[in-house]
């Protein structure tokens, strides 16, 4: 029994069947968003940073669609990162991070998002999507 399916057993995820049409519309809305803050000079930071944020948690939502799995916590579709393409501890913990900075920003009013996080926050979106992208082989054809 993998990992993923013990977080089926005990709730935390639910098994769906693998759906191109789902993949890709995560996958793209991913690539829109972190490309309008690539587009966008002189855009804020904290606006780099929510684009970059929901771009990540696209990606990582078209993960594990595309082996099967939902998730209806926020913060776990970064923790399978591990499962769903390989991604090291240190990578998807800087996404779990920038989660806790998200929902510090959203519901305290803290906005405590530096320009270096906002950085590596984008450059990790951007690995990412790409080798999310390869997963494309999981799914059925159309």
């Amino acid at each position: 029994m993998t990992t993923l399916d013990n977080l089926v057993r005990i709730g935390k995820l639910k098994p769906f069947p693998p759906n191109r049409g789902e993949f890709e519309q995560l996958l793209g809305l991913a690539r829109t968003l972190l490309d309008t803050v690539a587009s966008s000079s002189g855009m804020a930071t904290e606006s780099q940073f929510i684009l970059a944020y929901d771009a990540a948690h696209a990606a990582s939502r078209a993960a594990l669609r595309a082996h099967g799995y939902r998730s209806d916590d926020r913060y776990l579709v970064f923790q399978c990162l591990e499962h769903t393409i390989g991604w090291p501890t240190g990578k998807w913990r800087v996404l779990d991070t920038c989660h806790r900075r998200r929902n510090a920003a959203e519901y305290e009013g803290n906005i405590d998002l530096p320009a270096s996080l906002t950085a590596e926050l984008v450059r990790l979106t951007a690995e990412l999507i790409g080798t999310v992208s390869q997963l494309e082989h999981l799914l059925p054809s159309s």
